[in-house]
């Protein structure tokens, strides 16, 4: 999975299909959780067709780890067949969602921007 490193604080992970989105999500876990700082995280959803269980808990594992380090995880354009299993399991409530990778990068600069201003 590339990770883009947008900033020293912003990620950028652009996730496919399985079998390979399963070791996606481990490494970016692994990888951010060893970081120091922590990044937000973006992650691109546009090319996965498909999440199953095991997927959904990774994500959730992401999730902790971002909620823990008090950083955002942001998943970016997901497909409809990808954004109706969030429907469905009620974990549209539970993640933060943005239409495309570029707003959700814009809007983390301009927050990490805004909160070093004060």
């Amino acid at each position: 999975m590339p990770i883009q490193i947008w900033s020293d604080r912003i990620w950028l992970a652009q996730l496919g299909n399985e079998p390979i989105l399963s070791e996606d999500l481990t490494s970016l876990r692994e990888r951010a959780g060893k970081a120091d700082p922590t990044p937000d995280m973006v992650l691109d959803l546009s090319e996965v067709s498909h999440l199953n269980s095991s997927n959904l808990s990774q994500l959730l594992r992401i999730r902790k780890l971002a909620v823990d380090r008090e950083v955002r995880l942001l998943l970016a354009a997901p497909t409809d067949s990808v954004w109706a299993v969030f429907l469905t399991t009620g974990l549209d409530k539970v993640f933060e969602f943005v239409v495309d990778v570029s707003t959700s990068l814009a809007g983390l600069q301009v927050d990490r921007q805004s909160e070093s201003d004060d």
